[in-house]
Order: C-alpha cells, then sequence, then structure tokens
C-alpha cells in the first residue's frame, strides 16, 4: 500500500474451499518491530457485479487501518478472482457469503486486543450480519458501514450496544444505494449517518475524504 507497509497473499479454509486472503501490515509490525495496534478486517461489495478485496474502497479501509498501526485482513468470498489471489467455491446467494466471513473472523478476530470491522456495500450487510452473530463479548470495537446495501439486501437492525460502535458513511448523490434508504434503516435506531456532499456509491474523487474519516471515527 505504501513504502512503509508490507502485503503478503494468503490462504483460509472456508465453508466452500480455500479462501483467498491478503495482510497488510506497518512495516514495523511486518518486521517485528512492533505488535500491532489493533486488527482490521474487511468486506467487499457485491461478488456478482465485480466486487473484489482489491476495490478502491476496501483499499481505503486499508490505508486508513495501516495510519492507525493496525493489521489489516481482506479476503475475496467464495468464487471471487482477482489480483492477489482467486477463492474457491461459487456465488452463495448471501448465506455463502456470511458463512465465508464468519470463518475468516473465526481465524483472524485477536483474541486479546482492539479490533474492527468493516464493509462497503454488499460487504456492509455482511459485516452487520456477521456481528450480530458474535456474542457481544466478543464485539468489534468499531463496526464501519460505507455505502452499505440497504436498498438491495436486508441489513439487520443493530442492538444498542453495537449501534453506539458503528460508523456509517453515505454519498449525497449515490447511484447505487439512495441515501433516503440508509436514512430510513438508521431512522429508527438513532444511528448517526455520515453524509458525504455530492458523493456517488464508489467515491470517486473522495477516497482520501473518506480515509480521514474513517481514521478520526477510529483513532483511540
Amino acid at each position: 500500500m505504501s513504502a512503509a507497509a508490507k502485503t503478503r497473499v494468503g490462504q483460509r479454509p472456508g465453508p466452500a474451499g480455500a479462501l483467498a486472503c491478503a495482510y497488510d501490515e506497518p512495516l514495523d509490525v511486518a518486521e517485528g518491530r512492533a505488535a500491532p495496534a489493533g486488527t482490521l478486517i474487511c468486506c467487499h461489495p457485491h461478488p456478482q457485479h465485480g466486487g473484489t478485496m482489491e476495490n478502491k474502497v476496501v483499499q481505503t479501509f486499508v490505508r486508513a487501518g495501516l495510519m492507525l498501526g493496525w493489521r489489516v485482513v481482506r479476503f475475496n468470498y467464495r468464487g471471487v478472482a482477482s489480483p492477489l489471489g482467486a477463492s474457491e467455491g461459487a456465488w452463495g446467494e448471501g448465506r455463502g457469503e456470511l458463512d465465508d466471513t464468519l470463518a475468516v473472523l473465526a481465524a483472524e478476530r485477536p483474541a486479546q486486543g482492539p479490533w474492527a470491522l468493516a464493509g462497503f456495500s454488499f460487504g456492509g450487510w455482511m459485516a452487520a450480519e456477521a456481528a450480530l452473530r458474535l456474542p457481544e463479548a466478543h464485539w468489534p470495537q468499531h463496526l464501519g458501514l460505507v455505502g452499505p446495501s440497504t436498498a438491495r439486501q436486508p441489513v439487520p437492525a443493530l442492538p444498542e450496544g453495537l449501534r453506539a460502535r458503528t460508523l456509517v458513511v453515505h454519498g449525497e448523490a449515490d447511484e447505487v444505494v439512495p441515501l433516503a434508504a440508509t436514512l430510513d434503516w438508521a431512522r429508527p435506531q438513532q444511528i448517526p449517518v455520515t453524509v458525504m456532499p455530492g458523493v456517488g456509491h464508489f467515491f470517486h474523487g473522495q477516497l482520501t475524504g473518506l480515509k480521514h474519516l474513517l481514521v478520526q471515527a477510529w483513532r483511540p
């Protein structure tokens, strides 16, 4: 991601076969000179619409995590291939992808120390669903939902304790998931939504601003 970071690729066993993963770490962490300040696990957008772990918004999650000194884990859902690796299996209609997410969390979520879970679009749905399936004591310290797919998928309501840990960011001019859909989801839960004016679903030209929002929200 930068001269001060290292990326390595690998695989994790998944319910439908091996899942391709990428691990991004600050250079001092990768070289064993420091411990990571936390762990961030990232969920990518819709597998059937070109979503991979190399999506630009997912890479923005990575850059934000590295700025915080965190170890960052991203992965391709079943049946998804990208330059960093291909995952086995085939599209699982959301249920399979949730199982993939839970498998990665089981393998990569740290037993101790802060951790965060972030997802973009379809990945926001996956992140919310996966967080709900963890015992409360294992919830992420931060849940980041960027452009969550509230108009197309049944993004669940969050329990009160998890709402307080959730950052929702949405573009005002989102052409894929209307801002109104996310406001309708958030309103009854009283979850604040950070709106980036004039920004579309893919945050073209606004990724740096998104990165700074994430860093500000997640900084200790």
